[in-house]
């Protein structure tokens, strides 16, 4: 890997390019932006299908999103879905001036919420040639299904609050272990993966901390990810989920995209006995979700 940095405004956003083996920077190789989960960063989820893609002779880039992880910009902790879209356009922006890069063969992979930010890039960044989602989410439908109106009055009162000097609020995406969520009395199948994948070694990582600006709250339930897809998602797709469906709904919101774009090439896979986490780090179900993946782009990259 090699670490690189790119700017997204004013700030830096920091990320590492995938590399196969045997690079060699005279040649033109096609190139994945690979986007990172809400709460996630580089190292985890995006970086494991960055580096599996690699070792099938792609380029990979994986990067944490503004606000978060390495990456600079201010507020930190925020998740503003507009910036991790221009996050994903600044990506490719860097990735045009490196000779090595094939600027026509240029795809975007995203997991989770990564997937619904990915898509919304390809609805208007026409250089992202095909893309791929994993369980990916619709931010938007996630968060309106959880007493949107109250949340949307509460940001209001936070943020006149903060603007006469009160404490900014920062809080957790989820709990921070399954008893916390379990005294909760929070025991939802999707929730308590998350914990899992979060918070134990199996995939936690300092630069996850589990933080949240509540203010990007008011971001995230109105903003649609899969808005004009009907129109404008014309690049090659492909969609995968798992079928055992949780409470995040990224299988209603797959077959909700493959539904929606206006793709003529494009194709659903559902991963039997997989769950949202599953297809995260679990060998069996990311293997055979590569199965498909790397066809896919080989095929129209």
């Amino acid at each position: 890997m090699q670490k690189v940095n790119f700017k997204n405004r004013s700030w830096n956003v920091v990320g590492y390019l995938h590399l196969p083996e045997n690079f060699d920077d005279t040649q033109k190789y096609p190139v994945i932006v690979c986007v990172h989960p809400g709460s996630s960063v580089k190292e985890q989820t995006a970086g494991l299908y960055a580096n599996q893609l690699a070792k099938n002779g792609f380029v990979a880039l994986t990067f944490d999103a503004s606000f978060q992880g390495e990456s600079g910009g201010e507020p930190r902790f925020l998740e503003d879905p507009a910036t991790r879209v221009e996050d994903i356009r600044c990506a490719i922006d860097f990735l045009t001036t490196l000779t090595f890069i094939d600027h026509n063969r240029m795809g975007a992979l995203g997991v989770c919420a990564g997937g619904g930010y990915a898509a919304n890039a390809a609805i208007s960044e026409k250089r992202i040639k095909a893309i791929a989602t994993v369980v990916g989410s619709n931010a938007s439908r996630a968060f309106r299904e959880a007493n949107p109106m109250e949340v949307l009055k509460a940001v209001a009162q936070q943020r006149t609050a903060e603007a006469n000097s009160h404490e900014i609020l920062i809080n957790n995406w989820i709990p921070n272990s399954a008893d916390e969520a379990k005294q909760a009395g929070l025991e939802e199948m999707d929730l308590l993966e998350a914990i899992d994948y979060y918070r134990t070694p199996r995939g936690q990582h300092p630069n996850s901390c589990n933080k949240l600006l509540f203010t990007s709250m008011s971001n995230l339930i109105v903003f649609d990810a899969f808005h004009l897809a009907e129109y404008f998602l014309t690049q090659p797709l492909l969609v995968v989920v798992g079928d055992k469906v949780g409470g995040f709904g990224s299988y209603r919101d797959g077959f909700d995209l493959y539904n929606k774009a206006a793709s003529t090439n494009k194709k659903i896979h559902v991963v039997k006995g997989a769950s949202h986490y599953d297809l995260y780090d679990r060998p069996e179900a990311t293997k055979e979700a590569l199965g498909h993946i790397v066809p896919f782009f080989k095929e129209h990259l």
